[in-house]
């Protein structure tokens, strides 16, 4: 097979990583692997992996953007792979506008990924308009069903993301070097009982929540340390420093330290006694909780979404109430006492079983 993948851009997220693990293992596999993207830090790291790299600026939601749709066309016409797979809204709307306008019967099948819970309307209806749909979890198949009455459920298949349990492998521990940098770098961390939120910095993530967590805390474990790890767009340096901010007012300021984005994110969640997932609007999947999970770690979630699919399975004591800090409070409290292990990640959770899911879906179109 010759499967194009078009993206918004390569530089962090789940969108971003699901792309280069199929990426990769299409070339594993024998199969030719083409990424459409505006570009980003992840480029170089496909291309080594055999992925062909084609930079179209196909990540703006602009109506200028339309003028890639003529530029697509003739990328399908010249390269002519079997799978357009679109994974997010704006380069799916130009994919589909330049595929619909090729010859039905020589034209590459067009599917796409529900990535997210987007917004119910006729801009993200697009993300409908695949032959087969991918939901990345049951909670987004069910929104798919409930939104869009003219999707048929068997046009919809519920692929998880994966785990690799090579990458995080239960009980894991950063190599010697790493710890010595570590205590190099963050000498101000040595013997405190590190609490983890990753995620995106954006305020329906639940920053907000996690620093009134550790303002509870201070008093009764002033051993513990709050660490907030994720990317900042410059369009949100504005709500950093909000959250900068409420923890100055919260007089935690010296109890919180932000990372910004890290690559060694598993690394940072090893050292931590909790990693928390404390979104305010449901996760579509979730992938940094199962990690954690994976490696034997406790976490601490908002039991909705894709995230409450995972703790339901691997570590239901683990979930609590939307806005209820008491609750969120005592969880952690009971959990620094007495930490929980999460169960074995089941099959349905794995990569290879992601990735084998998603190969099996593009050659049931084909055929």
């Amino acid at each position: 097979m010759k499967v194009l993948q078009i993206l918004p851009e390569l530089n962090s997220g789940g969108v971003e990583r699901g792309t280069m693990e199929v990426s990769r293992h299409l070339v594993s596999c024998g199969h030719q692997s083409l990424v459409v993207s505006h570009g980003g830090r992840l480029v170089p790291s496909l291309q080594k992996d055999g992925g062909i790299h084609i930079t179209l600026p196909v990540h703006r939601k602009q109506l200028g953007s339309l003028r890639q749709v003529g530029v697509l066309r003739e990328l399908f016409d010249k390269e002519k792979p079997d799978i357009v797979h679109a994974r997010s809204r704006v380069p799916a709307w130009l994919a589909w506008l330049a595929w619909r306008k090729l010859d039905q019967h020589n034209r590459p099948r067009f599917l796409t990924t529900f990535h997210g819970f987007y917004s119910v309307n006729f801009y993200s209806k697009i993300m409908t308009r695949g032959e087969k749909i991918i939901a990345v979890s049951h909670s987004v198949k069910e929104f798919i069903l409930r939104n869009y009455p003219s999707v048929r459920e068997e046009q919809i298949v519920v692929i998880h993301r994966g785990v690799d349990p090579r990458h995080f492998p239960r009980g894991f521990q950063p190599d010697p070097a790493w710890m010595a940098q570590w205590r190099h770098d963050f000498p101000e961390l040595q013997d405190k009982q590190l609490l983890l939120m990753p995620g995106r910095i954006t305020r329906w993530k639940g920053q907000q929540d996690f620093l009134q967590l550790i303002a509870d805390l201070r008093d009764s474990h002033p051993e513990i340390h709050g660490i907030i790890v994720g990317e900042v767009h410059p369009r949100k340096q504005e709500f950093l420093g909000e959250l900068r901010q409420l923890a100055k007012s919260l007089g935690i300021d010296d109890r919180v330290t932000f990372l910004g984005h890290r690559d060694d994110l598993r690394e940072w969640m090893a050292v931590s006694r909790i990693v928390y997932s404390l979104s305010r609007d449901p996760e579509a999947f979730g992938r940094v909780s199962l990690e954690a999970m994976a490696m034997g770690l406790p976490v601490i979630a908002t039991n909705h979404g894709g995230v409450a699919e995972q703790l339901a399975l691997m570590l239901p004591q683990g979930l609590v109430p939307k806005d209820n800090p008491q609750d969120l409070l005592e969880k952690t409290r009971a959990f620094l006492l007495d930490p929980p292990v999460p169960a074995q990640v089941p099959d349905c959770f794995l990569l290879q079983s992601m990735l084998d899911s998603t190969i099996a879906t593009y050659q049931s179109l084909l055929s």
